[in-house]
């Protein structure tokens, strides 16, 4: 399963891309991104693969850059039509699945919708309601 990694940035110019150049020297993929910023900080969301998740954080925290949580997702292909959003939530709530943290991910030639990285209090559930 993918991971998604919560660090903590300065908010300052270059920092972005000091994640970057770090996670590419670590040979990381980065397979989708967050970012926000406030009080002098960015938090950024990393999807990447599960095999890659521990080599990611420890390359980072070698490089001064914290890391503040660690935890498998949920990814979900939604077909390029409206509405497919509202109902994934409605899927998702119906299972009593409390969606903590969505985003989506980088596009891809083979996937012409949307594809959400979704973190729920109830990995399970929110699986069980996607594959039906």
């Amino acid at each position: 399963m993918p991971r998604d990694l919560t660090v903590i940035l300065e908010d300052q110019p270059g920092e972005l891309a000091r994640l970057g150049e770090v996670t590419g020297e670590a040979a990381v993929n980065i397979r989708g991104l967050a970012a926000f910023t406030g009080e002098g900080r960015g938090v950024i969301h990393l999807l990447v693969d599960d095999g890659e998740a521990k080599r990611c954080r420890d390359a980072l925290e070698a490089a001064g850059i914290g890391v503040a949580d660690s935890r498998e997702v949920l990814v979900v292909d939604l077909e390029d039509r409206p509405g497919t959003l509202g109902e994934l939530m409605r899927e998702l709530a119906d299972a009593n699945a409390n969606v903590e943290l969505a985003y989506t991910t980088f596009g891809s030639n083979a996937h012409p919708g949307a594809t959400v990285v979704i973190a729920t209090d109830d990995l399970d559930a929110a699986r069980a309601a996607v594959a039906r």
